[in-house]
Order: structure tokens, then sequence, then C-alpha cells
């Protein structure tokens, strides 16, 4: 299983009910407050890089891990993948926890032989996606 927990098992209906409550966590006063948040983590990480599979592993991190190092929060006690655990420990919705980490370990994959290509383009694409994803005017620092 990957780490956001989806699955190709579920019913129509019951993706129905979790894109909403994808939906109701990005858009939620929580959601965007976390969004704005993550934006500023990403803009701020030296270098324009994302990992997939850990939330943070040998300097490097994932969108959400960006977010853990600008807290201060000790991930090594985090497991990536138990996403109630993620969710609490960032104070976000479960299902707005699951989708970041789909977006950032397996949407819009492509193979590139370059592992730093990779978690640059993955980078960029979560970069967009935040973005994509605030409602409202963007952060002053956000250069789209």
């Amino acid at each position: 299983m990957s780490r956001s927990g989806y699955g190709d098992d579920c019913e129509n209906w019951a993706i129905i009910c979790w894109r909403g409550a994808v939906a109701s966590g990005i858009r939620g006063k929580r959601g965007q407050a976390f969004l704005r948040e993550m934006l500023k983590a990403l803009d701020e990480l030296e270098q324009h890089e994302l990992i997939t599979d850990d939330l943070e592993r040998e300097g490097k991190v994932c969108a959400l891990g960006a977010v853990g190092v600008k807290r201060g929060l000790d991930m090594s006690k985090l497991d990536p993948y138990e996403s109630d655990q993620i969710a609490e420990a960032f104070g976000i919705s479960r299902a707005l926890a699951c989708e970041i980490v789909y977006m950032n370990d397996e949407a819009g994959l492509y193979w590139n032989p370059d592992e730093t290509v990779r978690n640059r383009n993955r980078y960029e694409r979560m970069r967009r996606w935040v973005i994509e994803h605030i409602n409202g005017d963007l952060p002053s620092t956000a250069v789209t």
C-alpha cells in the first residue's frame, strides 16, 4: 500500500464521499491556513527538492516534512504511513493529509534516471498544487 493509503478497492460511492472530505479539508479554515504555511515552508527550503516515502531523510523532506521542519517538529517519532498520526501531528484532517501525501508521492509521476531532477520536478508540481488550492490572495512572498 502507498503512504497515502489510497487504493483501487473503493466503490464509487466511497470515492465520492472521500473526494468530498478532501475538498472540505482543503476549503476549511485549518486547511487553508495549512496550505499557506506549506507554501511558505516550500519557498524557504534551501534546496527546492522533495522526497517520497518519508517526512524527512538525510536532510531532505517531503511537502509535509517541509512544514514539520519549519515548525521544529520531531518527525522521527512519526510513522509516515500512519495517516491518522500524521494528520494529528500537523493539525489537519486525515483526508487532507492523505491527499498531500498522494500528490507528493504518486501524482504526476514520470521516470527520470536523475533523482535530483525527479525531486525538483516534484517540488515544482507540489508548489503549483498548493497555490492552486489556496483561496483568496496569495501571501505576498509567493511568486507564481
